[in-house]
């Protein structure tokens, strides 16, 4: 069974700062990317950062320069470090995940449950 379980989020006061994490587990052989999306009340799900194995990473436009994503040592967890946040970052923050098994074909894509983040004053 997979899981990708989120933690970090939660309120904040515009300007403020917040640190989402993300960890896979379960038996799958590697993680070839891995990234977090985001989705506010009534708009559609969207790409905030994504880093794949290699350390290649790239930003939605709205949050370039403000937040940064990484992946820990084990390479099964990603970070995402959230600066000057403001009202509009407010969302659900979803982490993903493309997972590989051996002798399988793939990569197979995963969600997380989410995280509400809320920046308001």
């Amino acid at each position: 069974q997979v899981q990708l379980v989120e933690s970090g989020g939660g309120w904040v006061q515009p300007g403020g700062s917040l640190r989402l994490s993300c960890v896979a587990s379960g038996s799958f052989s590697s993680i070839s990317a891995m990234g977090w999306y985001r989705q506010a009340p009534g708009k559609q799900r969207e790409l905030v950062a994504r880093i794949t194995t290699v350390g290649n990473t790239n930003y939605a436009d709205s949050v370039k320069g403000r937040f940064a994503i990484s992946r820990g040592n084990a390479k099964n967890t990603v970070y995402l470090q959230m600066n000057s946040l403001k009202p509009e970052d407010t969302a659900v923050y979803y982490c993903n995940a493309d997972l590989i098994w051996t002798m399988k074909a793939g990569p197979f894509n995963y969600w997380g449950q989410g995280t509400q983040v809320t920046v308001s004053a």
